[in-house]
């Protein structure tokens, strides 16, 4: 693959402002130019004859060998079309692929979008009728087409070019059919809520009553005379959520059946599917999150309970990766209760436990593949920083390491197990992409950040440290520390904090990866990580050290962190800033107010202020239900502390978007109220009409912004 040096719009227009004699800061521009440098392979699909991969190559579909080098064949036609391919899907037989050209964003990850479908060497748009089509996906043979439009679902057919619909009741903020309602798509992180039969002859799909959940308002300006309110419906801790019904749809009769899902309509079902020779199954899992079970449907109604999980504090969040079907009668489960370690069992439909696969102090993170007699799957066996691939029996015998640097690797395997795309880096060495083959032997590379390599040489940036330090409470952290490259012992250096900290998360972990933190290193700055007590990978009970009180045991891990670099001879301890985004900015927040002036700086971005304030699934299964556990939302709660702020020795910069459908703009409209009231000092900065993640506007902005903010007070 030929590799391109690109360079960003930032690195041009402060040319273009030097040019005029304008001085431009210009520090987070020459991170985004070394990012965007790091290479990666887009859109790769295995083929069904496991010797072939598609990958996406500007908007072209490109068609390669696994096992030797060629040119590529592009699979669209070259067409006055122009497409900008958010995402694409062969049929099964690989006759038709299903094109999604454009996005127009719904929240942060759902979207509707452009349909069009290549045949015969032919590229046409189709589902032109529906007016705001998403979620599009083949039947098993390839000859039909499911989508939702407008919250109901639909089925084209693609011989006769017509459209069935199979729900009529779909309303905004009402009922949804189809796809799932805000909840279910950023917490379960699925947007699909549908499963054909193997045969395609029925469509199951989730039907989500969202009537009595309460509305959230967001308001939207855009630049417009009068501002409007953006209205959907969101639930917030201890609230109603949507009821979720299990429906099904035979496409031959159009007759629908609703699956009887239990008696307890308060509660999630996060995916549903099919077994291999049709019967249907669906995931319950409470509304505290600590019981899990998958149903199987038998073929003349009964239903039985054929894996179940409990735990006293909560099953980790299922995925599509939580049960991986091996033929028509087995299934492998990722799931820690048993051990304390994420590990993967062997279960019968038939006959329950077969056997535990793997075991040992470490996790594995995700199952890559099966065939029916081994199981490749990642894990942290090395170290809980890194990621490698092994594959080991279905007994659990015969277990093969396959990737042999130490540091991080994701995987996507071809048809048959027989290769692997691996995508390797570690803390001294941006993204390489290799293709390996079975045994884990190097067939040839794909892409390599040469480029990147070569200019990181030459200009000397240092790399991560990894260390671990122990606080006063004697527990042991996971950290890493990145000095400035002309460092000096005998000096003393400001000291950055950045984290993250919330359940089951890790920002320590032996990977390559730059951002506006490294432009501080450049200037003189020692930049610190650390992993505290509830983040992930280190086992169940590690993890779950922080259930029940979020904010408490992190923030103070955080203060031990700043009080141990503060000991350190090299470390100007009264220069120590924190900074975080999302959950990172509630714990920046919480250690500016608890740190009694330890902190010369804070900055939150997008911070949540009160877990009142945010969605069921996530802050209930850490948190319990506030009906439950008020002391858990309140006691550690930054509004309550507004008047802790130290703001004489304390800079404190709150940054949030007005349209952040995720953690609301409430938070710090709450925040600051209480600011105000203790009659603290403060900054902020406001991105109108920005989301959670504020991209792709105000990318660079906010973090040019930290920056100058960073050098000025820290």
């Amino acid at each position: 693959m030929k590799l391109q040096r690109i360079i960003p719009r930032g690195l041009v227009v402060a040319a273009l402002l030097l040019a005029a004699g304008v001085q431009a800061r210009n520090e987070y521009a020459e991170i985004a130019h070394l990012r965007s440098m790091n290479r990666r392979v887009a859109g790769i699909r295995s083929m069904a004859d496991g010797e072939h991969y598609t990958v996406l190559e500007q908007d072209r579909i490109v068609r390669y060998a696994y096992a030797s080098q060629n040119e590529g064949r592009s699979l669209l036609p070259e067409n006055d079309l122009r497409l900008k391919i958010a995402d694409y899907a062969f049929s099964p037989d690989e006759r038709r692929i299903l094109v999604a050209s454009g996005r127009t964003p719904i929240y942060r990850h759902s979207y509707t979008t452009q349909y069009y479908l290549c045949e015969n060497g032919q590229l046409r748009p189709i589902l032109e009728e529906a007016a705001a089509p998403r979620d599009a996906g083949f039947s098993p043979d390839g000859g039909k087409i499911a989508f939702s439009d407008r919250n109901d679902l639909y089925v084209y057919d693609i011989d006769t070019r017509s459209t069935r619909r199979i729900t009529d009741d779909g309303a905004w903020n009402e009922v949804i059919n189809g796809t799932t309602d805000w909840v279910y798509e950023e917490e379960f992180g699925t947007t699909r809520a549908y499963a054909f039969s193997p045969d395609g002859g029925r469509i199951a799909y989730l039907r989500f009553d969202e009537s009595e959940v309460p509305l959230m308002e967001m308001m939207r300006f855009d630049g417009k005379l009068y501002n409007e309110a953006y209205s959907f419906k969101y639930p917030k801790a201890g609230e109603r959520n949507a009821t979720v019904q299990l429906w099904v749809a035979d496409l031959a009769t159009g007759t629908r059946e609703r699956i009887d899902t239990g008696a307890e309509s308060d509660q999630y079902i996060p995916r549903i599917g099919f077994t291999p020779d049709g019967r249907l199954w669906y995931y319950r899992l409470n509304r505290r999150q600590n019981v899990f079970e998958m149903v199987l449907c038998e073929p003349h109604g009964a239903q039985r309970v054929v894996y179940e999980e409990r735990a006293q504090q909560y099953v980790e969040r299922v995925d599509d990766g939580t049960i991986t079907f091996v033929d028509r009668d087995r299934f492998l489960v990722r799931q820690e209760s048993h051990t304390g370690y994420m590990h993967l069992y062997l279960y019968s439909l038939r006959r329950g436990l077969l056997e535990q696969v793997t075991k040992g102090d470490w996790e594995v993170t995700q199952v890559v593949g099966c065939d029916g007699k081994r199981v490749w799957y990642l894990s942290t066996e090395t170290s809980p920083l890194r990621r490698n691939l092994y594959s080991i029996r279905l007994d659990g015998k015969e277990k093969h390491r396959l990737t042999q640097e130490e540091g991080y690797y994701t995987v996507t395997p071809s048809r048959g197990m027989r290769y692997f795309i691996t995508t390797y880096s570690s803390a001294t060495c941006p993204n390489r992409t290799d293709i390996l083959d079975a045994a884990g032997k190097l067939v040839r590379p794909l892409a390599d950040s040469r480029e990147l390599r070569t200019e990181l040489l030459a200009s000397g940036r240092p790399a991560k440290e990894f260390f671990t330090l122990t606080t006063e409470r004697g527990d042991v952290l996971n950290a890493y520390m990145i000095k400035p490259r002309d460092f000096d012992p005998s000096k003393q250096y400001p000291v950055l904090l950045t984290q993250y900290s919330g359940p089951g998360s890790q920002q320590v972990c032996d990977r390559f990866s730059l951002d506006w933190e490294d432009a501080l290193v450049e200037k003189g700055y020692i930049v610190v990580c650390a992993d505290g007590r509830g983040t992930g990978f280190r086992g169940e009970k590690f993890k779950k050290l922080t259930y029940g009180r979020l904010g408490a045991l992190e923030v103070e891990d955080q203060l031990s962190t700043a009080r141990y670099m503060a000991t350190q001879p090299y470390v100007d301890a009264a220069r120590i800033g924190i900074y975080g985004w999302s959950y990172g900015g509630f714990m920046a927040l919480s250690c500016a107010l608890k740190g009694c002036g330890l902190f010369r700086m804070a900055i939150a971005v997008a911070p949540v202020t009160s877990w009142r304030y945010y969605d069921t699934i996530y802050t209930e299964i850490y948190n319990n239900l506030p009906q439950f556990n008020a002391a858990g939302y309140d006691d550690n709660s930054p509004i309550n502390f507004a008047q802790m702020l130290d703001d004489e020795r304390t800079r404190l910069l709150i940054i949030h978007g007005t349209a952040d459908d995720n953690v609301h703009f409430q938070n710090s409209v709450e925040m600051t109220r209480a600011l105000n009231r203790a009659g603290k000092q403060y900054d902020m900065m406001v991105y109108p009409d920005q989301n959670h993640s504020m991209m792709p506007d105000a990318t660079a902005n906010v973090r040019q912004k930290m920056i100058d903010y960073t050098l000025r007070n820290l």
